[in-house]
């Protein structure tokens, strides 16, 4: 059997229309070098995307070098993260989905080869007397290939991005489960302060209580104080443990690298405040979400187009091949071969495609309304990110200059008054305790400005800011109220009352407000209620600096 160059050159035109297969998108590591460089950029810090055993091991040693820091520092903690998040791992595995994507759409068709013969097992015609060959190309593929891969190749740009994203949440994250959980630490630093003045207190009604110098329900008043605290303590420890494990988690540790040491207490705060005068035109410039939008709004365009062209012919296949035909005339065998061209599509009845062509429509306003509405959203987050920011610093410096110092003198002179027997014993605890709240209001009002900074980097970057870092909650001791303090409360009828209550306990009409306190009249003679000493532990309490 032979074909004639032109019946050749019909069975191989599907092939010569497949061309050359594009390779952009074959790289194992496919778009993750703009995911490196956005994550440099933002960050400071680099991410890799573990694809074989030699990288895992690599990263591995890595992290457990970084884990030998200790205390381990916000720094590197986001860059153990970035290395060692297993869930961002998979973002990238997504990135590489969508590289396979386009890298796929590149690729024609493959063509349908089909055989027939008839009149099989005629002797006189040596086994068939017609044989078929056909190869059949879908030619609107062909025709609509450049736009499908120029869409495939928006969408990878998109997930490109996807990635970037990712990894920056990621970091943000982490930075902001460091601060919480070091604020915890501190927070259980300052109520443990407190607490050994409530163990002081609640001593020393015990010791006035033996000696009738305070009724039992003044002594359980400060006992329950001790107690509250202590719970409130015990809460705070388990915040801390619990913020710990945030930060573990999205570290990526497990097992005795868990065993990790943070810092106790917050960075001080910087001397001087970041200038931020265009973070809006930063965000709008920066923003990877933002860009994703603009691709998506493409993708959607290109795609309306497409199904604007494809709206009434939705199929069309070209099918070429041969015929071979053997017949036998005059006692001889003729063979005779012809090329074959058939045309298949559909035929637009029924479906004219305005269902498609009004959802492509629908698909592409919808893309553009969510991009106006991002770009929106980026300038109001960008100003949002960056007025917190300077405002928690301002709140948190007027605490660390103002409101600690201030407790501090407070508590100073309450201790000179105390030393010239002017003041009393739970006066001072008064004023300590209310010296450590005060810290604690620092420390939340620091750990607030911290946040504010971390949200800097994904109102300018993307990423996810996160909620907005306001005033955090009110970190302060339990307040004994009337607690049995000399010199501090309104003695009650039940104290004037009782048999336990020395005749020392007078009205001071001197002093600003009516308390009693305990002196005693010059004819009654020597005081019989002598005034009880400092526990050690108040003493140094009442000394400590924040």
């Amino acid at each position: 059997m032979t074909l004639s160059l032109k019946n050749a050159a019909l069975l191989m035109l599907p092939i010569i229309l497949g061309g050359c297969i594009s390779t952009e998108y074959a790289k194992r590591d496919a778009g993750f070098e703009t995911v490196a460089n956005i994550a440099g950029a933002a960050t400071a810090k680099h991410a890799v995307w573990i694809q074989n055993k030699l990288q895992a091991q690599a990263v591995s040693d890595e992290v457990k070098g970084l884990i030998g820091k200790r205390p381990l520092d916000a720094e590197t903690a986001v860059q153990i993260a970035l290395l060692n998040n297993k869930g961002l791992q998979a973002a990238y595995a997504d990135l590489g989905d969508s590289a396979a994507d386009a890298w796929q759409s590149t690729m024609l068709i493959n063509p349908k080869v089909s055989i027939g013969t008839s009149g099989l097992g005629a002797p006189e015609l040596e086994a068939f007397k017609t044989i078929e060959g056909m190869i059949a190309t879908n030619i609107l593929a062909l025709a609509t290939h450049k736009k499908n891969v120029e869409i495939a190749g928006t969408r990878f740009r998109q997930a490109r991005l996807g990635a970037a994203v990712a990894t920056l949440k990621l970091a943000a994250d982490t930075r902001r489960a460091w601060i919480n959980a070091v604020a915890a630490a501190e927070n259980v630093g300052q109520l443990q302060r407190a607490q050994l003045a409530a163990d002081a207190s609640s001593e020393l009604a015990s010791k006035l209580g033996e000696t009738g110098a305070m009724t039992k329900s003044s002594q359980a008043r400060e006992h329950v104080f001790a107690a509250e605290l202590a719970g409130q303590t015990a809460q705070a420890r388990l915040a801390a443990r619990l913020s710990k494990e945030e930060l573990t988690r999205l570290i990526g540790l497990w097992g005795p690298s868990t065993d990790y040491q943070i810092p106790n207490r917050l960075p001080a705060l910087p001397t001087t405040l970041i200038k931020r005068d265009t973070i809006e035109a930063e965000a709008l410039q920066k923003r990877v979400d933002l860009q994703m939008a603009k691709w998506e709004l493409d993708a959607t365009a290109k795609s309306y187009g497409l199904t604007e062209a494809t709206r009434y012919v939705t199929d069309l296949e070209i099918l070429t091949g041969f015929e071979t035909e053997r017949a036998i005339e005059d006692g001889k065998k003729k063979v005779e071969t012809a090329g074959q061209v058939e045309l298949d599509f559909a035929i637009p009845i029924f479906d004219t495609g305005k269902a498609r062509s009004r959802k492509a429509e629908l698909a592409y306003m919808r893309a553009a309304n969510q991009l106006a509405e991002k770009a929106v959203n980026v300038r109001s987050e960008a100003r949002s990110a960056y007025e917190a920011y300077r405002s928690n610093y301002e709140i948190a410096k007027h605490y660390r200059n103002n409101v600690v110092p201030l407790r501090t003198k407070i508590e100073e002179e309450s201790l000179l008054t105390y030393n010239g027997m002017i003041s009393n014993t739970f006066e001072l605890l008064t004023d300590t305790r209310d010296k450590i709240n005060s810290i604690l209001l620092s420390v939340n009002a620091k750990r607030d400005f911290w946040l504010a900074d971390t949200n800097l980097m994904p109102a300018i970057y993307g990423g996810g800011s996160g909620e907005a870092a306001g005033p955090g909650e009110t970190a302060s001791t339990p307040n004994a109220g009337s607690a049995g303090h000399l010199g501090s409360r309104t003695c009650s009828t039940e104290d004037r009352s009782s048999e336990q209550v020395p005749p020392c306990f007078q009205p001071q009409h001197g002093r600003k407000h009516r308390q009693w306190a305990c002196r005693m009249p010059r004819q009654w003679g020597r005081p019989r209620c002598s005034r009880p000493s400092v526990p050690t532990q108040a003493r140094i309490i009442s000394r400590s600096s924040p």
